[in-house]
């Protein structure tokens, strides 16, 4: 480099930094797409991931793990044993236990226990696999959610959907890599570092879409603006921000050029995206969507148009599911609200021959506890056992895995860490989890940390 050109900002970057930055400016340097197709370690099962986020906290014992004993002993106090130990968020641990509030049945072939609340789910168990086991370190939301969705409990990491694209790449250069919807009663308490970018480039980060209309705000020109005037105005900033970026070899430079670019592609990319009315009504009503009406439902199905068209990552948020309290009416209506198009989105997969390469995962932060809070309905947080369901992209369909004691407290048997999950869905995407690093600030960072183990039972 020009001894002229070593700028205190290239200094710290290139050399306090290190090797990662250093590989993207040289990629820059070279004229490549920093979100060009990469190939992974290996062979992969999946290449794009729709992760449907509960946030909040699902209650595994109203859903998905029925517990007979937990009914019979509803009302008394749990085994002074089970609490050794034992920290709750917010009730007392020597709360009396609460029975589940649903009915549940067998569905399919794997005979797999649903409950009455997610008829729809019940009708696709043969196609996805429920693990029953999940456990997590962090028992509030905005730990819980950063754990799941970077791999830690701290600010300031990449998460899934930013390791992913960093890792492959994307096979769009009309939309983002990595695309997040929101719905529900409010976003997630982890903010917006839940799709961050961390110390990756920001070229990395997930792109919050609104449900409806332009889904970035700005996208469309203002008046006075035609196609002629942009494109001379882009052409301009590019030149400025390349000859900064030749000196400096700013990452975030680039993501800069990477983002006007992306932008002008997308007005014309996302107005057709976004126009449901286009698909059929069949579609429409199997998933429960309106063209034009904001909803998860809604998100859904735009989930499927983005990875039909090379989006590699996309995230769906639906943030009400925290029942301290209004449990079996609250519970009710979040299933209302994502059961139907949940289910939708893996049979429109499916049928679209779209399910082998696309994995979908769904699931929350955490569970809930047996015992009650809010007098007789309402369920506290509860690290020790939750469960969560994933389709495609190479898991085990028809899998029922993992099990907890008789009162759903703790996972007795094939227990998952989130850390474990993490390493199998990146093998699943074609990586070898320990691999896939990022060096920043004189160490090599991963998802996983130095943690995860492989969960071989989930794999095809």
């Amino acid at each position: 480099m020009d001894p002229k050109q070593i700028t205190r900002r290239w200094f710290f970057q290139e050399c306090g930094v290190g090797l990662g930055a250093a590989a993207f400016h040289s990629l820059m340097a070279a004229g490549t797409n920093p979100l060009a197709p990469k190939k992974p370690h290996h062979d992969a099962k999946a290449k794009s991931v729709i992760f449907l986020f509960m946030a909040g906290a699902p209650s595994h014992l109203e859903l998905f793990d029925y517990k007979p004993q937990l009914a019979k002993f509803d009302g008394t106090l749990p085994p002074p044993d089970l609490l050794k130990g034992y920290r709750a968020a917010f009730i007392n641990p020597n709360s009396k236990l609460l029975g589940p509030k649903f009915k549940f049945a067998r569905h399919g072939a794997s005979g797999a226990e649903i409950s009455e609340l997610l008829p729809h789910t019940a009708g696709i168990v043969d196609d996805i696999a429920i693990v029953k086991s999940l456990v997590t370190d962090a028992f509030n939301h905005a730990p819980g959610q950063l754990l799941m969705n970077t791999g830690t409990q701290q600010f300031g990491r990449p998460s899934f959907g930013a390791w992913v694209t960093y890792g492959l790449g994307a096979e769009t250069e009309d939309l983002p890599a990595f695309v997040v919807f929101s719905s529900g009663k409010k976003g997630p308490s982890g903010g917006n570092s839940c799709w961050g970018s961390g110390f990756l480039p920001t070229v990395y980060q997930g792109v919050q879409f609104r449900g409806s209309g332009d889904p970035v705000l700005y996208l469309s020109n203002p008046k006075g603006v035609d196609e002629q005037v942009q494109k001379e105005s882009l052409d301009a900033i590019r030149a400025m921000n390349q000859r900064r970026l030749d000196v400096t070899g700013d990452p975030e430079i680039a993501t800069r050029i990477n983002s006007f670019e992306m932008a002008f592609r997308m007005q014309s990319s996302a107005p057709e995206l976004m126009d449901l009315s286009k698909e059929s009504k069949a579609t429409l009503e199997m998933y429960g969507a309106e063209p034009g009406k904001p909803s998860y439902a809604a998100n859904c199905l735009l989930a499927r148009r983005l990875v039909e068209r090379g989006v590699r990552f996309v995230q769906l948020y639906h943030e009400a599911w925290d029942q301290h309290g209004n449990l079996v009416k609250d519970l009710a209506k979040n299933c209302q609200d994502t059961d139907r198009a949940s289910a939708a989105l893996v049979k429109d997969l499916k049928q679209r021959g779209l399910l082998d390469q696309t994995m979908v995962v769904w699931g929350g932060e955490f569970g809930r506890t047996p015992m009650v809070q809010g007098g007789s309905d309402g369920r506290d947080h509860h690290p020790n056992a939750f469960t969560m369901w994933f389709a495609g992209g190479g898991v085990k369909p028809g899998l029922v895995m993992g099990e907890t004691d008789d009162l759903g407290f703790n996972a007795v048997k094939d227990k998952v860490h989130v850390h474990d999950l993490h390493a199998t869905l990146l093998h699943l995407l074609g990586f070898e989890h320990t691999r896939l690093t990022y060096r920043f600030q004189g160490r090599d960072y991963r998802l996983t940390d130095v943690h995860g183990n492989l969960v071989k039972g989930m794999l095809a």
